[in-house]
């Protein structure tokens, strides 16, 4: 079939087969450009390996620092008439190019929060890896079946406390309106710290502890976003940032656990706000992000996820570095975002955007062509016109 993108609000329902293996080769081929990372991990799981953060994290062990690395994802193969997720093809493709080069890569595509696949998980290591230097820690779902209590917990993206008006934008449409929230309620709010919290984390970790399945000085990184004051409403202060205190918990609980096996250590990575599956669902951030992309191209500062990863790897976590930690105990990735000048920047510009200049005061058609990335479209040497067989399976 001929597959081209079809996009409905802040999702596209296709995704191209070639364009992921390629999207996934660009960002290989960047992280082997900037050299081998020394002292880098050799042994990696990724839990939530399959798009985004987690993607460039997997990629960045491997082919910076040859790492072999497990996979866990939750994706949705093809069917009848309809293409697979876009982690799916991603996942096939960067265990196409692992293995062609001599790396060690395996896959589990299940609930990363039931401990059917913790099992799984722990079995497949004990079988061929042994123990891991390095968890990452990058699961993004709008929902969790407790594997305790069997209770199904629904994530929010609203504020606390009031409700909140500001600008966003349909990136679809290029229209810019005004969105209100009205603020979560308790329910709403525990709900989401279950989904996001940090408690599968830990219980990720303590499973692992227990199977002897941490080599000493082992680490784990989880992934989160402050932002700016503009985005605090929804994001920082709401009911996701909530849930990111509750990472922030379960980190120093993990770093604890880490210290006693050798000294390991874990910490939280904040990153740069980028255009992803997640970041596209929440209200006023992809207006930001567009506006954010403009502003940090102009810079020559913008980076990509890669791009971030690669440099959390060799500037923080490797080649004889130590993290640089903020007052809270996090590596800040996301510090030429937050420059003042950055800012400042974004803060000009932010009240006088409308629908009607979105395209001179934005970096709209840099946010729609990372978004189209993200699903295998709008990537170079790729033919989009050719027919291509959307059934495939994991190697």
């Amino acid at each position: 079939m001929i597959i081209k993108p079809k996009v409905r609000g802040f999702v596209c329902v296709t995704a191209h087969p070639e364009g992921c293996a390629a999207h996934g080769q660009e960002w290989i081929d960047y992280v082997k450009s900037k050299g081998p990372i020394k002292g880098g991990p050799k042994k990696v799981l990724v839990i939530g390996a399959s798009t985004g953060y987690g993607l460039a994290s997997r990629i960045t062990a491997a082919f910076g620092s040859g790492a072999g690395t497990l996979g866990i994802f939750y994706e949705r193969p093809s069917e009848e008439g309809r293409t697979a997720t876009p982690g799916w093809y991603n996942s096939i493709g960067f265990t196409q190019a692992a293995r062609a080069a001599g790396l060690y890569a395996e896959n589990i595509n299940g609930d990363a929060f039931s401990d059917d696949i913790k099992r799984q998980a722990i079995e497949r290591l004990r079988a061929d890896l042994g123990p891991v230097d390095l968890v990452i820690y990058s699961l993004a779902s709008p929902r969790r079946t407790h594997p305790r209590t069997g209770a199904t917990h629904k994530s929010v993206l609203k504020p606390v406390g009031v409700s909140y008006t500001n600008k966003t934008v349909d990136t679809d449409k290029g229209l810019v309106s005004e969105v209100k929230i009205e603020p979560a309620n308790d329910a709403e709010i525990a709900d989401t710290v279950a989904v996001m919290g940090g408690e599968d984390w830990e219980m990720w970790m303590n499973a692992l502890s227990e199977a002897k399945l941490l080599a000493p000085g082992a680490q784990s990184v989880a992934y989160s976003y402050i932002g700016p004051e503009v985005t605090w409403a929804i994001y920082k202060n709401g009911t996701i940032g909530l849930a990111k205190n509750d990472l922030e918990r379960a980190a120093r609980n993990i770093d604890s656990l880490l210290k006693l096996n050798g000294g390991g250590r874990a910490f939280i990575s904040v990153n740069k706000a980028l255009v992803t599956q997640a970041s596209s669902a929440i209200p006023v951030v992809p207006l930001y992000i567009s506006i954010l992309y403009k502003i940090m191209k102009a810079a020559g500062t913008h980076e990509g996820c890669i791009e971030q990863i690669q440099r959390l790897f060799a500037t923080h976590l490797y080649n004889g570095n130590t993290p640089k930690l903020d007052e809270a105990g996090r590596v800040r990735i996301d510090d030429w975002e937050m420059r003042p000048e950055i800012q400042a920047a974004v803060r000009d510009i932010w009240p006088r955007v409308t629908t009607e200049n979105l395209a001179a005061e934005t970096d709209i058609a840099g946010y729609r062509s990372d978004f189209l990335k993200l699903f295998g479209f709008g990537v170079n040497g790729v033919n989009y016109d050719a027919e291509t067989e959307p059934h495939r399976t994991l190697p």
